[in-house]
């Protein structure tokens, strides 16, 4: 009887537990948001348009849920990679004014938002940090797209 390990339930029971383990302590990293305000974003280069997008969908949707569908005006750093394109495209979906490096009214809330992608282990952990909720995810990535891997990491601040 042949049995292949990497293709068991309980190996695969045990990826995911360690996948959700390296995202809390990705959460839990040292990079955050200042009090100056956002901190550089980062994203591997090597992930298509259309898994960007689908991560910046759903992760938008998470956070819309936690801090009110386009109540805020989203400060994010200028980004060129195909991730931080589908992010500022996401949110201004949801109804988020997006700025980056304009100045604003001093009645308009603003919301620094900070993100950081990472390809671990033929998976992508992503995760989107303002000053009071950090949200997390792994991804199994495509070509044609991104499926979530795991359950949402919530974690929130003061």
């Amino acid at each position: 009887m042949n049995i292949v390990l990497s293709h068991s339930r309980p190996v695969r029971a045990v990826r995911s537990f360690a996948l959700v383990c390296a995202l809390a302590i990705l959460l839990s990293g040292c990079q955050s948001i200042g009090a100056d305000g956002i901190v550089a974003s980062s994203a591997p280069p090597e992930i298509s348009g259309p898994a960007a997008s689908a991560i910046a969908g759903d992760m938008v949707s998470r956070l819309a849920e936690q801090i009110g569908p386009g109540k805020a005006t989203v400060a994010l750093k200028t980004d060129t990679s195909a991730f931080g394109q589908a992010l500022e495209a996401a949110l201004k979906g949801w109804g988020y004014a997006v700025v980056t490096d304009q100045k604003t009214d001093s009645g308009t809330r603003v919301v620094p938002l900070v993100y950081v992608i990472l390809a671990v282990e033929g998976q992508v952990l992503a995760r989107l940090s303002t000053n009071t909720v950090e949200l997390g995810r792994a991804y199994s990535v495509t070509a044609s797209g991104a499926t979530p891997a795991s359950a949402l990491s919530l974690m929130r601040r003061g």
